[in-house]
């Protein structure tokens, strides 16, 4: 097993996927519920472990295995490339295989082995405005949306949504100030991750993100799918390009059937056993 269980407490392992970090709790043999304030209190970075995300494996009919995935704000999502990817590792180290099959909210991802590093297929993008969501009809290649500066984004679903800017000058603009406000603009319902990016030639993205339910992150597997699809669709890439991210390279790939390949490296930062039950409470403070 991944994880398991143990008198001290449960079992996790710690990655990353370029710095977007995770918590890997095992609740395939040992049935496990956590609630959103037990999730932030394992995703807060001074008082528990610290990540992006808070990844619960599950049993699955479909595949290897049940990919839960949660936001540092306790809510969860559908969709989380790097983490299809570190996860996508240890099914394989676990299996002794090359490749596997992870079940998520957005669909069955295949995983394979790239050498040293991991490679997902990312599935289909959702390009009609009804796939991101969108409120109203719009063309998704370019939004009447405009904020300090920032304007004519793009929006793609990559079983989550995404907003693009495609900028001259990404170094200039505060996604740290802007991105919370643009994540709840009214057009996404749903929120939406924001994206900044840069192209400066046909086969490299420079890309910027704040992601919904965590806030900057040094990088985002479905932004950088996201990012190439919205570049390739306004002319600005072929069909694949190296994204890069503040915290590396990521390889994307929009394929012939429409698939998008996204491959890169993964890290297991370290493992211990974390107590639930201890983690979860929060003190009152005096009035």
């Amino acid at each position: 097993m991944i994880a398991k269980a143990e008198d001290a407490g449960r079992a996790f392992w710690k990655m990353h996927g370029l710095g977007n970090d995770f918590v890997i709790l095992d609740a395939r043999e040992v049935p496990l519920a956590l609630d959103g304030p037990a999730v932030r209190a394992l995703a807060d970075r001074r008082t528990g472990i610290g990540c992006d995300q808070l990844i619960i494996l599950r049993p699955s009919a479909q595949a290897d295995l049940f990919m839960e995935i949660r936001n540092a704000d306790g809510g969860e999502v559908s969709a989380c490339g790097n983490a299809s990817r570190c996860v996508g590792r240890l099914l394989m180290d676990e299996a002794g295989r090359d490749a596997g099959r992870i079940e998520t909210r957005a669909g069955v991802l295949e995983v394979a082995r790239a050498g040293e590093q991991v490679r997902v297929d990312m599935g289909r993008p959702g390009l009609d405005w009804r796939d991101i969501p969108l409120a109203a009809a719009a063309d998704t290649r370019e939004l009447d949306i405009a904020e300090d500066g920032l304007a004519r984004p793009a929006a793609v679903s990559m079983g989550n949504p995404h907003m693009i800017f495609f900028v001259d000058d990404g170094a200039s603009v505060d996604l740290v100030r802007l991105g919370p406000r643009l994540a709840r603009h009214p057009l996404f319902p749903e929120g939406a991750n924001v994206s900044v990016a840069r192209v400066p030639d046909a086969g490299t993205i420079r890309l910027a993100v704040w992601e919904r339910g965590a806030g900057p992150t040094r990088a985002c597997g479905t932004a950088a799918c996201a990012a190439l699809v919205a570049a390739h669709r306004r002319g600005l890439t072929g069909r694949a390009a190296d994204v890069m991210l503040p915290g590396g390279r990521l390889q994307v790939e929009w394929a012939a059937d429409d698939h998008l390949f996204m491959t890169g490296p993964v890290a297991v930062s370290f493992t211990g056993t974390v107590d639930l039950a201890a983690v979860a409470v929060r003190e009152e403070m005096p009035a």
